[in-house]
């Protein structure tokens, strides 16, 4: 998924630039929004899936026939992304939301991370500018996500297996103990190389699909850092080149990691190959 926000004060027009660009979009693909409501709350005291919270569920869904919301206790500007990638859409817009790191379209003179585009009204924005922009925006990728790209592969009829591997943040390596991990890329290279292997993979025989996805920035204890997603008409084929997407993706792809310890923090180098992209 294809991620951009927009931001600007109140009554700024962020609203009507959404409802534009949303339209503008649907012409490439699938297109889900995130809107920041700030302190208002949508669950009202009083209805049914309130008091389902109140006695104690995690989550509750409220669905009628035209409408599926889902009311939870952990809520963030991530939690919204991931529902939106898992649902298979190609592009999100974020309204609002000034603070986060996603590349930013702002109306207004707004201090915030990331701004690429800076607008003096929603009425003079070029749409068609914008949505060039969103189009070049790196991919947003949960496991979900890729699980269902894969599904959608031309061949897939022909799969009877999808194997997937996900690597997370070790917390604990023997004494040491991981706050948070940190991944730097090689300016492009890596999502080419990445590319480049799946489609090596995708030759070997009975295999339908292969993808993968490596996250960047600073990644916390227990979360995500990798996915990878293997279709493959029997499991005898599948798990060799599992094993081989994952090892390949190590040795060749040149993604750095720091270590962000309690005791200290240290860059991490994993082959010689990113050790000689570095000396560059």
């Amino acid at each position: 998924m294809k991620i951009i926000s927009v931001v600007g004060y109140k009554k700024s027009g962020k609203t009507s630039l959404v409802e534009r660009l949303v339209k503008s979009l649907k012409v490439h693909g699938s297109v889900g929004t995130v809107k920041h409501l700030h302190e208002h709350s949508i669950n009202t005291p009083g209805t049914d899936t309130w008091k389902h919270m109140q006695a104690g569920a995690d989550i509750a869904v409220g669905v009628t026939k035209d409408e599926l919301v889902k009311f939870s206790r952990e809520n963030n500007l991530t939690a919204a992304l991931d529902e939106l990638t898992n649902a298979g859409m190609d592009f999100g817009i974020v309204e609002g939301f000034k603070e986060s790191n996603l590349t930013k379209i702002a109306l207004g003179e707004v201090p915030a991370p990331n701004i690429v585009m800076q607008l003096d009204s929603s009425e003079n924005a070029d749409i068609d500018e914008i949505t060039r922009l969103v189009l070049n925006q790196p991919e947003y990728h949960t496991l979900g996500s890729l699980v269902k790209r894969v599904r959608r592969s031309k061949d897939i009829e022909k799969a009877g297996a999808i194997g997937t591997f996900t690597g997370i943040v070790r917390a604990v390596t023997g004494e040491t103990r991981t706050e948070f991990l940190e991944f730097e890329e090689y300016s492009g290279i890596a999502r080419q190389k990445m590319d480049q292997i799946c489609a090596e993979l995708r030759q070997k025989e009975g295999i339908i699909d292969v993808l993968m996805y490596h996250r960047t920035g600073i990644i916390p204890r227990g979360k995500d850092i990798v996915h990878i997603v293997v279709a493959a008409g029997h499991r005898e084929q599948l798990f060799p080149v599992l094993s081989e997407a994952i090892e390949r993706l190590k040795a060749e792809v040149p993604i750095w990691k720091k270590e962000h310890t309690l005791e200290g923090e240290w860059w991490v180098h994993d082959s010689p190959i990113k050790e000689n992209f570095e000396t560059q």
